[in-house]
C-alpha cells in the first residue's frame, strides 16, 4: 500500500513539474504537522525576505479517524501538495520523504534537508545497521536529490554526510533554527504564566518524561509498562509533577489513567521552557534541555538491546550530560539528586551545537537563495 501511495504522489508531482516554477519556498513536514521546529523558523525567515511560502504536511494522510474531511485532506495532499512541491523554487523538509526517490526534481529547484533533531546522538538514517534494504535504497535515492543537508555543528558534519549518504560538501554546518528558537523562547517566556497555563498552579519541580520510539511496534506498545507511574507518585509526588510526551512516531500506545499526557501539545518549545527536568532514554530532546541549561536523567532500561539495533555515535554512558539509570529504583534516585553538571553539559553542547548565535535561519536562507539564484 505504501509503495502505491509513493507512486501516486510521484505521478502527480512529475506532471506538475512540467508547469512553470514559482518564486516561493515550500515547507514539507513528512510526519509532524505543527511547524514549530526549524521549518517554522525558515518559514518566518523566508517571509521576512519577501518570499511566498506554502506548507505541505504528511499529517494530511495520517488521519486519526476517517471521515469526509479527512478524505478531502488526503486528496489535497496528493494533488495540491504535489503541485506546491513541484513548482516551488526552494523546498525545506525536516525528515525523510519516501516519495522523493521517484520524483523528477528539476535541476533549478533547491531541496534542503533541515532534519528534525540537532547533533548526532543516536545513529540515524543510513547509519542504522539493520535498516531494511528496500528502505535503505529508497532513502538513498531520495537523498541524492537534496542540494543541501543542514547540521548544527562542524563536529557532526561528517556524521550527517554518512547518515544521508551525500558528499561532505553538501552538508552545511550552519546551525539549527530550531535550537535558536528554543534559546530565544527560553529567554523571553514568562515561565510562571506558561506553567500555570499548561499544568495549573503548582510550585512542584516539573519533570518531562519523553522516551523515544523503538523500531519494533510491539516494544512501543509495551514501552510505558517499564515506567512505574504509581511508584513515581508515591516516592516523588510531593515535590515533583510528572508530564508525559511521546514521540510523534508512537501509535496506539496505551497511557495509564492519571498521567498528564502532553503528547498532542503542538509546541515542544513551550514544554522545554516550562519543565525543570527531563527524563528520557535515547531521545535527542536531551540536546534541547542541555542547550537551555536544564538537567536530564536517562532511563535506559533496555540499553543493551537498543544499542544492538540502533547504536550511538559515541559511547552512551560516558558522553551523557546527566546520570544514566537502568532500573526504576536507580531512576528515582537520579531524579532526587539531578542537577545541572555544567562541565558535562558544556562538553555535550559544544560537540552537538558548536557556538549557537541565534542566526542559523538567516545563514541557511542566504545559502539557499544564493544557490537558487545561480540555477
Amino acid at each position: 500500500m505504501k509503495q502505491l501511495a509513493y507512486k501516486l504522489f510521484a505521478c502527480a508531482f512529475n506532471v506538475c513539474a512540467l508547469l512553470p516554477m514559482r518564486r516561493r519556498a515550500a515547507l514539507l513536514s513528512p510526519h509532524m504537522a505543527s511547524f514549530t521546529d526549524s521549518l517554522g523558523e525558515m518559514e518566518t525567515e523566508m517571509r521576512r525576505r519577501g518570499f511566498d511560502t506554502v506548507r505541505v504536511s504528511g499529517a494530511d494522510i495520517r488521519p486519526k479517524q476517517i471521515n469526509a474531511a479527512a478524505l478531502l485532506r488526503m486528496l489535497r495532499f496528493f494533488t495540491k501538495g504535489a503541485y506546491d512541491l513541484a513548482t516551488a523554487s526552494m523546498v525545506f523538509l525536516n525528515d525523510n520523504f519516501m516519495p522523493l526517490a521517484d520524483l523528477r526534481v528539476r535541476s533549478r529547484a533547491v531541496w534542503t534537508q533541515l532534519w528534525h533533531a540537532e547533533g548526532a546522538f543516536k545513529r540515524f538514517g543510513l547509519d542504522i545497521a539493520d535498516l531494511p534494504q528496500d528502505v535503505r535504497e529508497r532513502v538513498a535515492r531520495g537523498n541524492a536529490k537534496l542540494r543541501f543537508v543542514i547540521c548544527s555543528s562542524e563536529a557532526v558534519a561528517p556524521i550527517y554526510a554518512s547518515a544521508f549518504g551525500v558528499p561532505r560538501e553538501k552538508v552545511l554546518p550552519l546551525g539549527s533554527p530550531r535550537a535558536d528558537r528554543y534559546i530565544e523562547k527560553s529567554r523571553r517566556t514568562d515561565v510562571r504564566a506558561l506553567r500555570e497555563k499548561l499544568f495549573g498552579e503548582s510550585d512542584k519541580t516539573v519533570v518531562l518524561y519523553a522516551p523515544t520510539f523503538r523500531d519494533d511496534p510491539a516494544e512501543n506498545r509495551a514501552l510505558l509498562e517499564h515506567f512505574d507511574f504509581a511508584k513515581f507518585r508515591r516516592e516523588l509526588g510531593e515535590k515533583y509533577l510528572l508530564v508525559l510526551r511521546l514521540h510523534p512516531q508512537f501509535h496506539d500506545v496505551p497511557v495509564p489513567d492519571g498521567v498528564m499526557n502532553m503528547t498532542d501539545y503542538p509546541d515542544a518549545g513551550d514544554l522545554i521552557a516550562a519543565c525543570d527536568l527531563l527524563i528520557t532514554d535515547y531521545s535527542s530532546l536531551c540536546l534541547d534541555f542541555t542547550l537551555v541549561g536544564k538537567p536530564s536523567v536517562f532511563y535506559a532500561f533496555d540499553l543493551e538491546s537498543y544499542a544492538a539495533g540502533r547504536s550511538f555515535y559515541r559511547d552512551y554512558k560516558t558522553n551523557l550530560p546527566g546520570t544514566a539509570a537502568q532500573t526504576f529504583d536507580e531512576l528515582i534516585a537520579a531524579v532526587r539528586t539531578a542537577d545541572a553538571d555544567a562541565d558535562a553539559m558544556r562538553r555535550f553542547s559544544a560537540f552537538h551545537f558548536g557556538s549557537p548565535d541565534g542566526k542559523a535561519a538567516s545563514r541557511i536562507a542566504d545559502a539557499v537563495i544564493h544557490e537558487a539564484s545561480l540555477q
